[in-house]
């Protein structure tokens, strides 16, 4: 069975502190992340009046429209940047891989070949977190369901492969990109709206690929004497979901397999110096649409197979836009938290966004190759409630009722005092017509004992929420 810790379905010689990269450029930004979110705005995004019409991310104005789903809560994340709080286990992660790459790729001085960029800006573009990457107009993972938009323009980047083109564009050949992003999903252990990712991409030209037999080429021939020619998009864009696993049609079984050999080597001695040296792995073919072919790393941990990081080499469409035209390259991605909660034996994903001095404390950078396993601090008992309602009227789980709606809801009125919550039991009136669902709600506070009238209040809040926002009649 597939042991599923995944938080969706999937120093430097050379860092970026201060800066964002836009259209191939460096510009200077604002200092860390802050905002202004005018509660008027988000609770009724139909007003047309200038005055709640606009929402302030890092010092940018937005419009709103029917797009707007991001939610006060979900802003308050916006800044935080766990992944470089010192002695925090999403910083000890990342800093064992970025310390990886240094040790694994360096330029003939002895510098480290990979660049680190882990305070790019959250907020991007529908064409840089879909567009760019190949993503098709009708896939899932752009739904409002899926995603938190700032509107029909604007999102919280919902993957750091957002900036690959950007970065590629402003003339990088080798990068990690770190940092939080946003999804909707499913309230539980394992799952959070913001979590944080790793990216990386390495391009490589004709003379370094193939050193020593020059006489090789990284495209075929046919694909090569039409560059320039208006067949080229037709050729390029012939097979929108790159389903064939042996290569592209540019290029060259020769490169391909090399290039496969040196990602899949990397990635391997990644997951060996995180999980040990002995581990039992394999490579499974996948599907994304930014890389082809593709796969998945997973290894065998604690009688599971963990799937660890996707990866595959790059599509070419992607390259030429970012103008590198004559380069072949791969990618892969990780979610830290999913490595973390193995690794650390981290039992909640809400835990790493606690303050707590007792979780904190059982950390330490001073030896990033000594990682404890956690302790509880104390196990505080859970409160459930259940909470049914009747849909108004054609309005199903299926139709019209989107649970991540009622998910963010309830992250709203209660924060991170729900631990998880379930549909326990779906109801449609034989003669009315009408739906009644009931969701159960585990409330538990990580750091103290909640008490029965805390929780009955969090869960009224909760519930005239739901009759205010969904339209629904409580039962």
């Amino acid at each position: 069975m597939l042991l599923t810790l995944q938080v969706l379905t999937k120093s430097s010689c050379l860092r970026l502190t201060k800066a964002s990269i836009c259209n191939g450029k460096v510009l200077r930004t604002t200092t860390p992340a802050r905002f202004l979110v005018s509660s008027r705005c988000l609770a009724s995004t139909s007003t047309n009046t200038a005055e709640q019409s606009r929402i302030d991310i890092n010092g940018a104005s937005f419009v709103v429209d029917n797009w707007t789903n991001v939610t006060p809560k979900i802003l308050s994340y916006v800044g935080m940047q766990k992944h470089l709080q010192t002695n925090h286990p999403l910083s000890i992660i990342r800093q064992r891989i970025v310390n990886y790459f240094y040790k694994t790729y360096k330029t003939s001085r002895g510098n480290p070949l990979f660049s680190v960029y882990d305070k790019l800006n959250p907020v991007v573009t529908v064409q840089q977190n879909f567009d760019n990457l190949l993503i098709p107009l009708d896939h899932v993972s752009r739904n409002k369901s899926d995603c938190y938009y700032i509107n029909k323009s604007y999102l919280l980047r919902a993957h750091t492969t957002a900036h690959q083109v950007d970065l590629i564009s402003s003339g990088l050949d080798n990068f990690l990109v770190v940092g939080e992003v946003y999804r909707r999903d499913e309230i539980d252990s394992t799952h959070y709206p913001v979590f944080h990712q790793l990216d990386a991409v390495r391009l490589v030209t004709k003379d370094k690929l193939f050193e020593r037999n020059p006489d090789l080429e990284i495209f075929e021939n046919e694909w090569r004497e039409i560059q320039g020619n208006k067949q080229k998009q037709q050729l390029i864009h012939s097979s929108s979901k790159c389903l064939d696993q042996s290569k592209q049609p540019c290029h060259t079984l020769e490169a391909v397999k090399l290039m496969e050999h040196e990602l899949k080597q990397v990635l391997l001695g990644l997951a060996q110096d995180l999980f040990g040296s002995n581990i039992q792995y394999r490579w499974v073919d996948t599907y994304f649409p930014f890389t082809q072919p593709s796969w998945e790393l997973e290894i065998f941990y604690k009688d599971n197979w963990l799937e660890v990081l996707g990866c595959g080499i790059m599509r070419h469409e992607i390259l030429q836009q970012s103008g590198a035209h004559n380069s072949i390259g791969y990618a892969f991605g990780l979610g830290l938290e999913r490595l973390a909660m193995v690794l650390f034996d981290i039992p909640d994903i809400r835990l790493f966004w606690s303050n707590d001095s007792g979780f904190l404390s059982q950390f330490s950078e001073k030896d990033l190759y000594k990682l404890p396993k956690y302790k509880p601090v104390s196990m505080y008992p859970q409160c459930k409630n259940d909470l049914s309602f009747w849909l108004p009227a054609g309005v199903d789980v299926d139709a019209g009722f989107v649970p991540n709606d009622f998910y963010d809801l309830v992250r709203t009125e209660a924060g991170d005092v729900v631990e998880q919550i379930s549909l326990v039991d779906k109801f449609k009136h034989p003669k009315k017509g009408l739906t009644s669902v009931c969701f159960r709600i585990v409330y538990r506070h990580m750091e103290r004992t909640l008490t029965q009238t805390e929780v009955n209040e969090i869960h009224k809040r909760i519930a005239d929420a739901c009759v205010k926002n969904f339209n629904v009649v409580i039962r």
